[in-house]
């Protein structure tokens, strides 16, 4: 089982840099890809009709603009498929946001945050949906979220000792 992460553009790899971390220390295989709703729509229909047959479970699409790579996505499976609207200027992510958010009835995209939280949450979400048939990841899923609880709790320890 594996995620198929799609950037409309190499530029959204920095603010992606959080959805790779995630994937990979959860032990999540992944593919990444640039493609475009717009410039390559026959490449994302086939990469993502041939998916499947690759072990593909989830996509995660995330674009800026126009925004319309998810949408296209979904219309090409009956996977999952997660949104990042990524905040491009000159809008800030607002154009993306709505476009990935406002999926007509029988198209689910689920849509995250258009910020630097939004692709940890979307890789998060990912292997929650996996992590349905595989105990093994929701162990690991757990035991992130006890290192993050741990995290939180050391720093609030550090603020007491200094208050």
């Amino acid at each position: 089982m594996s995620v198929a992460l799609l950037m409309g553009s190499d530029s959204d790899l920095p603010r992606l840099e959080g959805c790779l971390e995630t994937l990979r220390g959860l032990e999540i295989p992944f593919e990444a890809r640039v493609m475009s709703a717009h410039r390559t729509p026959d490449d994302v229909a086939a990469f993502v009709t041939e998916a499947p047959e690759r072990g593909i479970k989830v996509f995660i699409c995330a674009a800026g603009g126009a925004a319309h790579l998810a949408g296209v996505v979904a219309a090409h499976t009956g996977l999952p498929v997660l949104g990042i609207p990524m905040d491009n200027p000159p809008m800030g992510g607002l154009d993306a946001l709505l476009a990935t958010v406002q999926m007509p009835g029988g198209v689910p995209v689920a849509t995250f945050g258009a910020n630097s939280g939004g692709p940890v949450n979307a890789a998060l979400f990912a292997a929650r949906l996996l992590a349905v048939s595989d105990s093994n990841l929701a162990k690991r899923i757990e035991d992130h979220r006890q290192k993050q609880t741990e995290s939180v709790r050391a720093k609030d320890a550090r603020l007491q000792s200094k208050l």
